[in-house]
C-alpha cells in the first residue's frame, strides 16, 4: 500500500532509491492487478532490476476471506491464493504469505470456520508440493473474529503442517504487546520466512519505526535469534500526518533501512 498508486517501474526504481534490496510484491497493486495481472511486465521490471531479487510476494487479500460464509468468496480467496504460490514461484520469489481468513461475523470463530480453514490449508499443501518458493501463513490482529492471532495457535498449524512457513505480523502482534513479539519469535522462530516489520502505537499499526525503542528490541530479538530471511517495511501513508510525495516516501524507507541495518549489522 506504500505505493499503492503508482506503476510498476515506479516502484520498483523508488525501491532501489531507497537502498532496498528486495521487494514485496502485492498482486493487488492497482496498476498490475486490475490489467489482468500482466506476468510479463512483472518478470520484465525485475529483469531490469536485478540487484531487487529474490522478490517476496503477498496473494490477494482484499475482498476476499477464505473463511467467508459465502462460499463464491471463500473459494475465489482460496483459488486466488494458490494462484498466488504459482506465480511466485514462476517469478523466483522467496516466500509468499497468506492470511488465514476471518469469521465473517464479528463472532469468535466456529467449528464451520475451522473447517472452512482447514479447507485452505489444504489447498495450499497442494499447490506447496510442487514448486520451491515457500508457503507462510500470517499471523492475524487479535480482533474476535480472527483466525490465527496467538503464538500458540501459529506453533499448532505449524507442527500440524511441516510444510508451511510463517509470516510474522510485527504491528498486528505488537497491538496487543510488545512481549507478544517476543512470544512468536521464541515458539515459532524455527519457520520464520518473512517479518512485517513496523510498529503498533495507541490502536495504530503499520507505523515507521526508526529510531523508536520499540523498533530496536523487534531487532535485537531477531539479530539474537539469528533470522536470516526477509524483513519487509510494511507502512500505511495513511497514518501520515500529510500525503507525502514519493521522494519523501523513498527518503523514509531510506530511513528505515539504515535504522534495520544499524541493528542487525
Amino acid at each position: 500500500m506504500f505505493f499503492h498508486e503508482y506503476p510498476l517501474e515506479t516502484i520498483l526504481a523508488s525501491a532501489r532509491r531507497a537502498t532496498l534490496d528486495a521487494v514485496e510484491f502485492w498482486l493487488e497493486t492497482p496498476h498490475f492487478w486490475l490489467r489482468g495481472m500482466p506476468e510479463g511486465q512483472l518478470m520484465e521490471g525485475l529483469r531490469a532490476h536485478p540487484d531487487l531479487g529474490p522478490i517476496s510476494v503477498h496473494a490477494p487479500i482484499m475482498d476476499l476471506n477464505p473463511c467467508s460464509i459465502n462460499p463464491r468468496v471463500a473459494e475465489a480467496s482460496v483459488a486466488y491464493a494458490v494462484e498466488a504460490i504459482a506465480l511466485a514461484d514462476r517469478c523466483g520469489a522467496e516466500v509468499v504469505t497468506v492470511h488465514p481468513g476471518r469469521r465473517t461475523a464479528k463472532r469468535p470463530p466456529s467449528p464451520d470456520d475451522f473447517r472452512r480453514f482447514d479447507r485452505l490449508i489444504g489447498a495450499l499443501r497442494d499447490a506447496a508440493l510442487s514448486v520451491r518458493v515457500r508457503v507462510a501463513i500470517e499471523n492475524m490482529e487479535r480482533t474476535v473474529n480472527n483466525l490465527l492471532t496467538s503464538p500458540k495457535a501459529v506453533r499448532l498449524l505449524l507442527d500440524e503442517e511441516d510444510w508451511l512457513w510463517f509470516t510474522l505480523d510485527v504491528s498486528h502482534a505488537m497491538g496487543r504487546s510488545i512481549e507478544e513479539v517476543r512470544a512468536f519469535v521464541e515458539l515459532c522462530g524455527d519457520r520464520l520466512a518473512n517479518i512485517h516489520l513496523s510498529r503498533a502505537a495507541d490502536g495504530k499499526m503499520h507505523l515507521a519505526l526508526s529510531g523508536h525503542p520499540d523498533g530496536r528490541f523487534v531487532l535485537e530479538l531477531l539479530r539474537d535469534h539469528r533470522y536470516g530471511g526477509p524483513i519487509t517495511l510494511e507502512l500505511e501513508d495513511l497514518r501520515f500526518d500529510r500525503t507525502y510525495s514519493i521522494d519523501e516516501k523513498v527518503a523514509l524507507l531510506a530511513s528505515e533501512c539504515a535504522f534495520v541495518r544499524s541493528v542487525m549489522g
